[in-house]
């Protein structure tokens, strides 16, 4: 029984916030890693770029709910979530239009992409902060828990209890279903071929006849897409606060080079590999081993290598570690 109630504990407060986390991330990651691969740049302001996704799908939420529109036991944001990647697609449209189409038919270095980026990051920073505030929101409606700690108890009997939120069970479910359709996509459409095809040769693909501004519109707007999902599932299940989104950066530039920067299956390794470790790294591992391990040996203390605190340092050493050690990564990126 003891060791079941461990196995209740671990899945409570590791394994399926580390589940959810790590869908989080590699949805981020996969837009990193497709402007790294087929406009050959880092992003910078893809952190941010999530963060005014988010911040359109709050403002319409709570439009919403004063109109009384909801979604039944599911949140109403779901609902604001297409308006949301529409209004980040004509922001991305506008941002290249206006700022790195320049660059790129002055065949700019890489590096010089990535100051600029920086800029746009920091522009749009400050345009999401002086829209909505620098404070927390909380969006999120409907059913709050999918099974509760109680529910479980009462079922189960053990003297743990498992809860579930909503926000994790849909974080999963959306993750799933989105990169699904981007595999489909990169795999079976002409367009997707086409991207791929860029990204490997550009010369070769031009020769062929591709349109290379086409390819760079249909990637933003699949970055648009899948920033502003990632944005606000991550707004859903923790809450939202713009300079939030600012530091998720470091964990989401992690998770894309530890897969390998450009490699899409990669960032979907690289986002699980960072969350856990995170997870598990800052977790107060007390709980678990006290069901573990005989009484005499229970721990007094937490049993914490670092506070949650420090959890984007976790980020930082493993993104050191990889760049010195295997600079492309688990899945062969391009090495950065």
């Amino acid at each position: 029984m003891d060791f079941l109630n461990a196995i209740v504990a671990l899945s409570n407060f590791v394994l399926i916030p580390a589940i959810a986390y790590g869908s989080q991330l590699a949805l981020g990651a996969l837009g990193v890693t497709l402007i790294y691969g087929i406009l050959r740049f880092s992003n910078f302001a893809h952190g941010d770029t999530m963060a005014f996704g988010a911040m359109i799908a709050v403002g319409v939420t709570y439009l919403l709910q004063y109109w009384g529109v909801s979604f039944g036991p599911l949140p109403t944001a779901l609902l604001a979530l297409p308006f949301a990647i529409l209004g980040t697609m004509a922001l991305v449209l506008i941002t290249d239009r206006v700022v790195y189409r320049f660059y790129r038919t002055q065949k700019a270095k890489p590096v010089i992409l990535v100051i600029v980026s920086m800029g746009v990051m920091f522009i749009m920073n400050g345009l999401v902060r002086f829209i909505i505030g620098p404070n927390d929101r909380k969006f999120a409606d409907g059913e709050r828990f999918i099974i509760s700690v109680r529910e479980f108890k009462q079922m189960t009997g053990l003297r743990e209890g498992l809860a579930i939120k909503t926000t994790q069970g849909i974080t999963v479910v959306v993750a799933v279903i989105a990169v699904v359709l981007l595999f489909w996509f990169l795999n079976r459409t002409r367009t997707g071929k086409s991207m791929r095809a860029y990204s490997d040769n550009e010369d070769l693909a031009l020769l062929s006849g591709i349109n290379p501004e086409r390819v760079v519109m249909y990637t933003w707007l699949i970055v648009a897409a899948l920033a502003t999902t990632a944005g606000v599932l991550y707004g859903l299940d923790k809450t939202f606060k713009p300079f939030v989104y600012f530091q998720l950066l470091l964990p989401i530039f992690a998770s894309a080079i530890v897969g390998g920067l450009g490699s899409p299956i990669g960032a979907i390794a690289g986002g699980f590999v960072i969350a856990f470790s995170e997870v598990t790294i800052t977790y107060a591992w007390k709980k678990v081993l006290k069901y573990m391990l005989p009484e005499q040996l229970e721990p007094s203390g937490l049993v914490q290598l670092l506070s949650t605190d420090y959890k984007f340092a976790v980020s930082f050493v493993i993104l050191i570690v990889v760049l010195l050690f295997k600079p492309t990564g688990l899945f062969k990126g391009k090495s950065v």
